[in-house]
């Protein structure tokens, strides 16, 4: 859980520079931690303009104290313990207790004051992505300010002069540190109310990770074979659903700071992207779609009608990014009998991996699973396996919901006659046109 505690508290800091001393490290707030898995209820603000929160999937908004008119929030970058699912736990480095780190939420306009305490075991910073400030505060280390070093606490300053969606990430051994998960999300309200509003509003940041079955740490070098591909640094089944009440405008923020591009599709609905790192797009340049594309070091952020309900997949439909701990090396034995190959080949590799001569269905792959790594595929819904993983979860549309209930609202229960069904007396073989043969009737060729 995070305290609150001493963050209606006052301090006196006027620098953008490092923090050192009783007398300073008196006045920086406490840093609030999370070690919850699970997506957190909204922060509601307390003091000046209101707005509506955003949740944060599989993660949790900063608390903020005011000191006069900065707002100020306190990110703490360590080592942390990632659960990727139940059963996967990875070592990663990220902020206040998790990875990602946790969403900063503000208001266009304020002035906001983040102190970073680095307490990894080299120097890091914070860029702050695609926001507007001064030069001196972009966070990209020897270019526009030192590094922070290994237990020293640097305080950036400015005023957040846009509204939108944006991204934090470090500008410094960068590789390393963003492969090892250090991320996180900004949404800065628009403080006209009226601008926009939505009844949810949801946000993630999409990473991807090479952990290798059986090992606790990413492969930080590694640059285009990942296998696990993760929403909030979480993979399906570990992925919170989307509750969402009938009716609702929902709003869902998406970061990339992969190393791919994600085309994002949402089932039952047709939605608009409404704003990029950039900005908001004219609603007169907005079209529907079903599917967007969200580029590495990008955000996209769309807007849908939740009048249709059901449980509706949602993930990215590049088809490996729907799968766990993806062996890219897995020898395809589609139509090859394993009644005397699978003998001989558990007596030269035991720990060998082979794909069912029918296909990678569950129940058709001969894997063993080592300590601390998942299926490929995995997940069950009330008809059966869903063999899905990686980029995946459901967005549950449900007329009986809350305004603010963002529990899981369980299997959907489907109105008689409305699911898909088994035709009792199938015909033996279905009739085919033979080469060459005259057009079907009513049919041209």
């Amino acid at each position: 859980m995070f305290s609150r505690r001493g963050f209606l508290g006052t301090a006196a800091l006027a620098s953008a520079s490092a923090i050192s001393g009783r007398v300073q490290a008196a006045s920086i707030p406490e840093a609030p931690t999370m070690d919850k898995v699970v997506m957190q209820p909204p922060l509601h603000p307390i003091s000046g303009p209101d707005y509506r929160p955003v949740v944060t999937l599989n993660g949790w908004s900063l608390p903020f104290r005011m000191n006069g008119d900065w707002k100020e929030f306190h990110l703490v970058a360590e080592p942390v313990v990632r659960e990727f699912a139940e059963g996967m736990k990875v070592n990663l480095w990220g902020y206040n207790g998790q990875s990602p780190g946790p969403t900063i939420e503000a208001v266009e306009g304020d002035k906001v004051r983040i102190f970073v305490t680095n307490r990894l075991p080299e120097y890091t910073t914070v860029h702050w992505h695609g926001m507007i400030i001064p030069s001196g505060m972009d966070g990209v280390g020897g270019l526009n300010q030192p590094h922070i070093e290994p237990g020293k606490t640097f305080v950036y300053e400015f005023e957040m002069k846009k509204s939108g969606t944006f991204m934090y990430h470090p500008h410094s051994d960068e590789m390393v540190q963003m492969a090892m998960g250090m991320m996180g999300m900004v949404v800065v309200h628009p403080r006209d109310q009226s601008f926009r509003p939505v009844d949810r509003d949801y946000v993630f940041v999409m990473s991807t990770y090479r952990v290798d079955p059986g090992t606790y740490l990413p492969q930080v070098n590694e640059m285009t074979d990942f296998n696990m591909w993760t929403w909030n640094s979480r993979v399906f089944p570990g992925i919170d659903p989307l509750p969402v009440r009938l009716g609702d405008k929902v709003r869902v923020r998406i970061g990339n700071l992969s190393m791919t591009n994600h085309p994002i599709h949402l089932h039952g609905h047709s939605f608009a992207v409404t704003c990029t790192d950039g900005g908001w797009i004219p609603e007169s340049a907005q079209y529907p779609e079903t599917t967007t594309d969200v580029p590495v070091g990008a955000v996209r952020v769309f807007d849908v009608l939740a009048d249709n309900p059901g449980d509706w997949a949602f993930h990215c439909h590049k088809s490996h990014h729907t799968m766990n701990a993806m062996g890219h090396e897995v020898r395809n034995l589609i139509g090859v009998s394993r009644k005397d190959l699978a003998r001989a080949v558990g007596k030269l590799a035991p720990d060998g991996m082979a794909m069912g001569s029918t296909g990678m269905a569950m129940g058709n792959m001969e894997m063993p699973a080592p300590d601390n790594t998942l299926p490929m595929m995995t997940g069950t819904g009330q008809f059966g396996p869903i063999e899905m993983g990686g980029m995946f979860t459901v967005m549950k549309i449900r007329e009986d919901l809350a305004r603010d209930d963002y529990r899981d609202p369980g299997p959907y229960k489907f109105p008689q006659g409305t699911v898909a069904y088994e035709v009792t007396a199938p015909a033996a073989e279905p009739a085919r046109q033979k080469p060459g043969s005259p057009p079907m009737k009513n049919m041209k060729m």
